[in-house]
């Protein structure tokens, strides 16, 4: 199996914290050279097909820290949410000209660039509008291309980093942005299904490194939404870390109450709580990407991919049912309910049609599902008893003689009720009463 190399590997058996705090006490010392003026811009696509793992989190907290320094940021917001745009302060009337028009109108993108409230951030915004793009671009010629093109206009003396934040899909839109990229960075959350769908955006990478972009290089890792409180945390990064090895970034972003909060603002975390653990966090992912240039090999073909293993469960689920436990199942004995209905009236004359109120619609035979006449008082239904009797011991046993212990002695109302006896008293009721007993154990139908 061959793996991924950008560098010296690391220890296998690094945690998640531990492995951070050596290397970025040594990170701290190390200042980025910030260039007076923009050279070749570094375009990197922020990608995972699986929503909710903080790609726009990422690629907003990500630019506004290095804008926070100095550099010359513009992040493009390619997903028809619009989250990366909200996330930055641009309001939907200030979306005159889109992504949209960008890639498909191929509008100028320096029409389309929109200031932030950070200094040195910029952005180009995105409306629900994209979404048909993946239609309209089907027949287009050079369709994978077009983001490439417009970027042009931008790449160099403009800007130091590009961000093209992607939607969660491997559709024209994320082919659009690995073809224009120059770099792929791929948030995970630190959860068991983050890791199901890596191995197709992978794949697709491959493909697009094969066919169309060969100078897209996967960057780096960055682990998302880590819960020091859950050991599948720990695991999900350990095990990335050990599959990719110093891919991986050290900064490990928490879930923080402050990171969901701060869009809700329009402004960066950076701004809405510049002491948090997330904005600190992100400073130091800032730092990495700002040191670490992209690997010069392209990235290598992945055969297997890490695998979370999950401790395995006692019991096994069956097919189209919830999970059994036999082995408590061996220790409960089988039980079933006999209903024996008290207190029912007498029978007697059918009433009248005028005098009967049929409850649940009209008065037929098989819909009705219990009579009662106005002298009936309103609400009152016949008393019922549950007794529970155990096929496995003496007929005579109730429910009420097994939670007071007593093991081989019968309740006296039930030693001379066996379970025949009570079938042949309910067989012997009227019609009337054994179709409500019928109705009774049908649920009421």
């Amino acid at each position: 199996m061959s793996k991924p190399s950008s560098g010296a590997s690391s220890s296998s058996a690094r945690s998640g914290s531990s492995a951070a705090k050596p290397r970025a006490k040594a990170r701290k010392q190390t200042k980025p050279r910030i260039p007076e003026i923009p050279g070749s811009a570094r375009i990197i696509a922020i990608a995972n097909q699986k929503g909710g793992v903080g790609k726009s989190t990422t690629a907003v907290s990500l630019g506004a820290a290095l804008a926070e320094v100095g550099y010359r940021v513009l992040v493009v917001d390619l997903d028809p949410q619009g989250n990366a745009s909200t996330g930055m302060g641009i309001r939907h009337e200030h979306r005159e000209v889109t992504s949209y028009d960008v890639i498909v109108g191929e509008a100028p993108i320096t029409d389309a660039i929109v200031h932030s409230p950070v200094p040195g951030l910029h952005a180009v915004p995105s409306t629900i509008d994209l979404a048909g793009a993946e239609i309209e671009l089907v027949s287009q010629f050079s369709r994978e291309g077009r983001l490439k093109r417009a970027l042009e206009a931008v790449g160099e003396g403009l800007y130091d980093f590009i961000f093209l934040d992607c939607p969660p899909s491997l559709g024209l839109i994320t082919v659009n942005a690995l073809a224009a990229a120059e770099e792929l960075i791929v948030p995970i959350q630190c959860e068991y299904y983050a890791l199901e769908g890596l191995g197709q955006l992978l794949r697709n990478v491959s493909l697009v490194q094969q066919n169309i972009n060969a100078d897209l290089r996967l960057t780096g890792i960055v682990m998302t939404m880590f819960d020091p409180r859950t050991k599948l945390s720990e695991q999900v990064v350990a095990e990335v870390q050990r599959y990719f090895e110093d891919l991986v970034y050290d900064a490990i972003i928490p879930r923080t109450v402050r990171l969901s909060e701060a869009p809700g603002y329009g402004v960066p975390i950076t701004v809405y709580d510049p002491k948090s653990k997330g904005a600190e966090c992100y400073r130091q992912l800032a730092r990495e990407v700002a040191l670490r240039p992209p690997p010069d090999a392209p990235m290598a073909p992945f055969d297997e991919l890490p695998e979370i293993v999950v401790p395995s469960m006692t019991s096994e689920p069956l097919p189209g049912g919830p999970i059994r436990d036999e082995a408590l199942e061996d220790e409960l004995p089988s039980v079933h309910e006999i209903v024996e209905l008290e207190h029912l009236p007498e029978p007697g004359p059918e009433p009248e049609p005028a005098d009967e109120i049929w409850e649940g619609g009209e008065a037929d035979e098989e819909s009705r599902v219990r009579p009662a006449t106005t002298a009936d008082a309103p609400g009152q239904l016949p008393e019922r008893r549950v007794v529970v009797i155990d096929e496995n011991l003496d007929s005579g046993r109730t429910s009420e003689a097994l939670s007071r212990g007593e093991a081989g002695e019968a309740a006296p109302e039930q030693e001379e009720a066996p379970t025949a006896a009570i079938g042949a008293t309910l067989r012997d009721e009227d019609d009337g009463q054994r179709r409500r007993w019928r109705l009774f154990r049908k649920g009421g139908e």
